[in-house]
């Protein structure tokens, strides 16, 4: 079966189908009007033979409703093209000993949630001694002096501690998106940096399920990591980008 990647389409039952299921909430009376209006924003959507096969009242003048349709557009896979990280991918033994041999001293990350944010597992998969799916966190990396500040700090003390400890780089973990709450942050630390005049004397890197590359180079970051990060993966960049910045790599 050969995919016409020019013409790239929701698969369901078929090749080239479109199927999708599609979900949202309406600020309308659960009824026959609400579930009309439904498949008639689905169609304007562009689907094709909407139906709405579940819906249910959230309260009074809300509800939530389930459709499947056919999608009638496609997408140019082959046109596509997105700011990737470049890097070579290392270990940890591969890292402590680039470490060694190319900057030659112990660099220090600085990391933390910052802003209302306090869900940290994104940040201690990448930071705790104990690590993520078989990789060893920062805090275990003998080559590297570990600072995780935890959530909820103000981007006012992620700076001060960067300061403080004379941070090589700076790593900063957004879960909280609701109204992008997650752009405004992350723009306020860029911000501070260059008020301090250091941001070009740190390597910064942000992540998070709604961060990608292409938005952390548009919002003045290094880099951007998304779900399935593990430590290496950031290690790595950071390492690199310092040797290159000092004139080692």
């Amino acid at each position: 079966m050969k995919v016409d990647l020019t013409r790239v389409k929701p698969y369901g039952d078929t090749l080239n189908d479109g199927a999708v299921q599609l979900s949202f909430t309406l600020p309308v009376p659960i009824g026959e009007g609400g579930k009309e209006a439904a498949r008639q924003l689905a169609i304007k959507m562009g689907l094709e033979n909407p139906e709405v096969v579940y819906m249910a009242d959230l309260e009074v003048g809300f509800t939530f409703f389930i459709i499947y349709g056919n999608l009638v557009h496609t997408v140019d896979y082959t046109a596509i093209e997105l700011p990737k990280i470049k890097t070579r991918e290392m270990n940890f033994y591969e890292i402590n000993q680039y470490i060694r041999e190319k900057i030659g001293r112990k660099v220090t990350v600085v990391a933390a949630c910052t802003g209302t944010d306090a869900h940290t597992v994104g940040i201690d998969a990448i930071m705790n001694m104990k690590g993520y799916a078989g990789e060893y966190g920062l805090e275990r990396y003998p080559e590297i002096n570990a600072y995780n500040l935890g959530s909820q700090v103000p981007n006012e003390e992620l700076v001060a501690k960067a300061i403080e400890l004379k941070a090589d780089a700076i790593l900063v973990s957004q879960v909280v998106t609701q109204k992008n709450v997650h752009i405004h942050n992350l723009t306020q630390l860029v911000e501070l940096l260059e008020a301090e005049g250091i941001r070009d004397k740190v390597v910064l890197v942000c992540g998070g399920p709604r961060i990608s590359h292409e938005l952390a180079v548009e919002l003045g970051y290094d880099a951007g990591f998304g779900p399935g990060t593990l430590a290496p993966d950031v290690a790595s960049f950071i390492v690199q980008e310092i040797a290159k910045r000092e004139g080692k790599e």
